[in-house]
């Protein structure tokens, strides 16, 4: 008789389950990593671009990004820096619903 046997079929498709499982795992982790990534990447050019308009005139102020992005908001802080003659501008970018947030600092003429 030619052919397989219950048991080989049976332990055969418990492999194919775990393998399954396994790159189904994977597949998910690494969708989960894009996402943050992209998330950050959108973050950043955010925070630069207002970091460049900022730099034209340099002063205090918060706000968000409404209306194409609303869960985020933006905050300019100017501090003195350890350098005399400079003062160090920080802009963050922070997203309300998991408090994510991307920080950028230029450090400008007084």
């Amino acid at each position: 008789m030619k052919g397989f046997t219950l048991l080989e079929v049976m332990i055969s498709l418990a492999i194919m389950a775990g393998v399954i499982l396994t790159v189904l795992g994977s597949v998910n982790y690494h969708i989960g990593i894009i996402a943050n990534e992209r998330d950050s990447t959108a973050m950043t050019l955010l925070a630069r671009n207002r970091l460049a308009e900022l730099e034209q005139a340099p002063a205090k102020g918060e706000g968000t990004f409404a209306p194409s992005h609303p869960e985020l908001s933006w905050k300019a802080d100017l501090q003195p820096a350890d350098l005399p003659g400079l003062q160090k501008l920080i802009v963050k970018v922070k997203r309300g619903s998991d408090g994510r947030e991307v920080a950028l600092e230029q450090y400008l003429p007084k």
